[in-house]
């Protein structure tokens, strides 16, 4: 390599800082000759964004490593330093979960913050991302960091940043963190106690079974049918896996005190595995994931699967229907349960608040936003990500008090498998809602009925809603400038048809402006912080978007259509196609 890739590698190689054995794989990288690795290493620092670090575990300076973490560290600490010894002394809370490296980075973490004065309470073991969320709150600290890649392959590993609220960063901290991150230059300037030093000055602490306890308690308190769990309990089967994951630390413990006494763990997934080593991806999104909870299911008779993510906060089903056979439920359809299962049983209780808000992003199904409007609650959209539901939670609380909010949070959700029942919990939550997803289970039992039964009930009430996604995975350099063009070609050209569709608006996020495709008039303007997302809306009123990641190195296309649903098979095999033809033109179009 030569030029500014060259200099970086080399400055990597000369800094005294770096360990040798991390120089090392440096230089047989330059030995044998591979520079697209090398060029991947180095042609931008890890870019420590809004949520935080995430990326491929190695060295360089575009790869987690003691190095990037301890200098994100660093800028976090500068960021609570500046708010004052409060602050300071208040300190931060650290999660991690199962993945290569992962407590390693925790302990640099805590080091780092020791290193400046800031106590660091970390975990005694692996814990979910929603208990990292509710021990901020619970602790009264300062800040918060959960090290998880989330549902990302083994090799990836993250730093997840939380502020006091217990809700993943956003403005005005998010932008004051990155600028601190930027400014701590050289991997010298991170400052660091040596963990049995830090920890005989007070300034690491663990935190132990004591929280678990206290959230335990919380998740059960926000039971809502209590009775229909005791009557239940005994009889619902359940089957559970946490994909080798965090989830195992809680959730079959959450289960149990809500009173689901048959809960039935996958033993090949039950133990923490950074390497996922029974499945392809440890994502519930993808059915795969739960093939294993599935057959497990079929030979025990049970009549729901759950399975979580490597670090809690996503959680997939599996329901057995009326011909014995499983059903996977997708992210849009649990929320949508989810929503009305809430909605219906604070109105039947008297406690369906009169302020209160449902919250979802701008490319989650329709068909829970209309769920939540018809029990009277406001809708709110935000922008993808769940954090910026946890943000506007945030607001609630800001604009009121936190005994009495503005707007009363009743429910959370986004299509990709994440949910928030509860409001002690700022994030999306895979131990609280796989609680309440038995709950609802228990609830449609207690009729005779299954969760698929409810769903069709839901279809004939609201429409047939149905959804599609892609992503396109493209590493490296060339990748994300590949992106950059598809959104680029997509915004400047937009398509009049997609797949036999006929394009009608065009909503850029990036300017917050939705304009009509033939007239170019302005139809809508959002309230939103500019994101690089592009929606384009059908003459049918359904949806297709397009919306680069801001964690992995992937495109993402999302299709959204709603019809009648007089004749539901007939309504899901239209949809089907549709769907797929509008993905299918996508992904040419991209090639």
């Amino acid at each position: 390599m030569e030029g500014a890739l060259g200099a970086a590698a080399e400055a990597w190689l000369n800094d005294p800082v770096i360990a040798d054995r991390d120089k090392q794989e440096i230089r047989d990288l330059i030995a044998a000759g591979d520079d697209r690795e090398l060029v991947d290493r180095f042609f931008r620092h890890l870019e420590f964004g809004t949520g935080g670090l995430r990326g491929i575990i190695g060295a360089g300076l575009n790869r987690m490593n003691a190095y990037t973490v301890g200098a994100a560290a660093q800028g976090l600490a500068n960021y609570i330093a500046r708010q004052g010894d409060d602050a300071r002394h208040a300190g931060l809370a650290i999660a991690y979960d199962c993945r290569r490296q992962s407590d390693a980075f925790a302990v640099r973490t805590a080091e780092v913050m020791a290193g400046n004065g800031i106590t660091a309470y970390v975990f005694d073991a692996l814990r979910p991302t929603p208990e990292l969320s509710f021990a901020i709150r619970h602790l009264g600290c300062t800040a918060g960091v959960v090290i998880t890649a989330s549902h990302n392959p083994p090799q990836y590993n993250g730093f997840k940043a939380y502020w006091t609220d217990g809700g993943q960063i956003t403005p005005p901290h998010d932008q004051a963190i990155i600028e601190e991150v930027r400014k701590v230059g050289s991997f010298a300037n991170v400052r660091t106690v040596e963990q049995d030093e830090a920890r005989a000055a007070g300034l690491i602490r663990t935190i132990g079974q004591e929280v678990d306890e206290a959230f335990l308690d919380a998740v059960q308190e926000s039971c809502l049918n209590p009775e229909v769990c005791r009557q239940q309990g005994s009889k619902l089967k359940i089957v559970y896996t946490s994909l080798h994951g965090t989830g195992g630390q809680l959730i079959p413990q959450a289960l149990r005190r809500r009173g689901f006494e048959q809960v039935i763990e996958v033993p090949q997934q039950a133990a923490p595995d950074g390497e996922f080593s029974t499945v392809e991806s440890p994502n519930p999104e993808e059915g795969a994931a739960l093939k294993m909870g599935v057959e497990l299911a079929r030979r025990e008779s049970a009549d729901l699967v759950i399975g979580t993510d490597p670090d809690a906060d996503r959680v997939g089903i599996a329901v057995r229907g009326r011909d014995g056979e499983f059903e996977l439920v997708s992210g849009n359809r649990i929320g949508a349960l989810l929503c009305h299962y809430i909605c219906e049983q604070r109105t039947r209780n008297n406690t369906f608040p009169a302020n209160g808000v449902v919250l979802s992003t701008v490319v989650s199904s329709d068909m829970m936003k209309e769920i939540g409007r018809s029990y009277g609650a406001t809708v709110v959209e935000t922008l993808t990500g769940f954090k910026w539901i946890g943000h506007q939670l945030h607001q609630y609380d800001l604009q009121g008090t936190r005994e009495a909010p503005s707007l009363e949070f009743v429910f959370g959700a986004e299509e990709s498998y994440g949910y928030l029942p509860v409001r002690f919990v700022r994030d999306k939550d895979a131990v609280t809602s796989s609680a309440f997803i038995a709950e609802m289970a228990a609830q449609a039992a207690s009729q005779g009925r299954t969760l698929l039964d409810t769903l069709n009930d839901l279809f004939r009430k609201y429409g047939y809603y149905h959804e599609g996604a892609r992503s396109l995975v493209l590493p490296g350099k060339e990748g994300a400038d590949r992106i950059a063009a598809m959104m680029d070609q997509l915004r400047d050209d937009p398509p009049k048809e997609i797949g036999s569709e006929t394009v009608v608006a065009v909503a850029d996020l990036s300017t917050g402006v939705k304009k009509d495709l033939e007239t170019g008039t302005v139809l809508h303007r959002f309230e939103l912080p500019s994101s690089n997302v592009l929606i384009l809306q059908l003459s049918d009123g359904g949806k297709v978007v397009a919306r680069p990641s801001g964690t992995e190195p992937k495109i993402k296309f999302y299709v959204l259509l709603t019809g009648p649903a007089d004749n539901l098979a007939l309504a899901k095999t239209n949809a089907e196609a549709r769907v797929e033809r509008i993905l299918n033109d996508l992904i040419q179009r991209a090639d």
